[in-house]
This record gives C-alpha cells, structure tokens and sequence, in this order.
C-alpha cells in the first residue's frame, strides 16, 4: 500500500474520531429545536439553593389581577376540573350573551332555557308576559359586542359551586310596536349600547357542562 493512501485513512480515520466526538458533547439538533436546560439537582442541593416555581398561570392573569380573590377562585376551579380554560369560558360566555339576549328581546326563551337558572328564567318569562298582555313586540337586530371583562369569580370549595361575572357592553338596533304595529319607541337605524352584568355559575367536577345565568345587573 503506497504512503499517500495511508496517510489518507489514517485522516479519515481522525475526522471520523473528532465527529463522534462533538456529537457526544453538543448532541443533534433538528431544525429550531429549543435548547434543552437540565438543572442538576445534587448540584443545587450541595449549594444549599431551593429552586422555586414562580410561574403564574396566565391564562387567570390575562383576565384578572394575580393574587386578588378573583385569582385565586379561578385557579380553585382549574384544581378541580384541570380542563377548564378561563379564555374559552369568555368565549362561550360572549356567544352566550348574544344568544339569551336575543331570545329575551324577541319573546322566546324555550332555547335558552339549558342556560338560565330557575330564578332568572322566571324574571325574564314575567317580562316577556307583560309585554304581550300589552300587545308590545319587539325587533331586535344584534349588531355585536363592544366590550367585555371579567369583573369577579367566586369558588365554595365545599359545594364546589363556581360564580364568575362577567361585564357585557352589547351594541343593537330595537324598535318596539304596539298592537297595530305601530312603532313606538325606537330606530332600526340607530345603534345602541346596552350595558349588563351577569354572573354565571356551575358546579365544578359535574357532568353538566353548562354554565347557567343566575344573576343579572347594569
């Protein structure tokens, strides 16, 4: 074998050495891979350090103030029901809101009814009679939702009976009618903002999974 194929194999041979080596030290990596941390724990405990997680769950903090009460409830409810979402309950509560609403100012709950505590169905049903014992009928056209909030939340953790409210600023057109048809009161053109408070509750860990409107305000 001549001098210059051997002083080839012999480099490949370290090029080969030097590659397995690297890789023992730096690992592979695919595309944008996120470096990986390992915390050595003898390490820590040797230096006497405690390693703390400060993390917030920003799915409450996103919504209302960390640490206040209204914090805490909700974290108490993802103790029970570790699927809950604070993010998706606003979103169902937002379609919510439309649709009870809208069931409400046309006169017709049946619907809704899955949705609406005894009590609140009862005051809105009250409502609903006396506006046709009058012959008023109401048109209503939602137009859609301006703003909202989650203003509190309240956790019994021996019912497991769960409160969040929630402030609603709704933008509709209304116009309502006599019994000749008549307009009355209101514009079709006109866009109004109506403002409401409602509070949802449910018990958490159920196999309901509907949030019901027990309390309603402005």
């Amino acid at each position: 074998m001549s001098s210059p194929t051997i002083q080839l194999i012999v480099l490949a041979g370290i090029v080969i050495f030097l590659v397995i080596k690297l890789r023992s030290v730096l690992g592979t990596r695919e595309g944008f891979e996120k470096p990986r941390v390992e915390w050595d724990t003898k390490k820590t405990a040797q230096s006497g350090l405690q390693v703390v997680d400060t993390a917030s769950d920003q799915d409450i903090t996103d919504h209302v103030q960390e640490g206040s009460k209204a914090a805490k409830a909700l974290a108490e409810m993802k103790k029970i029901e570790p699927d809950f979402n604070v993010t998706d309950f606003l979103t169902g509560s937002r379609g919510a809101y439309e649709m009870i609403l809208m069931a409400f100012e046309n006169g017709d709950l049946e619907s809704v009814m899955p949705f609406l505590s005894k009590d609140v169905y009862e005051a809105f049903a009250s409502v609903i009679d006396t506006r046709e014992e009058q012959g008023i009928t109401i048109e209503a056209h939602f137009v859609g939702l301006r703003e909202m909030e989650l203003k509190d939340a309240d956790f019994d953790p021996v019912t497991k009976e769960a409160d969040i409210t929630v402030k609603f600023v709704g933008e509709l057109t209304s116009v309502v009618r006599n019994r000749e048809g008549e307009i009355i009161e209101g514009n079709r053109d006109e866009v109004k903002r109506q403002r409401d408070i409602w509070t949802f509750a449910r018990k958490m860990g159920s196999e309901d999974p509907n949030w019901k409107l027990v309390a309603t305000g402005g």
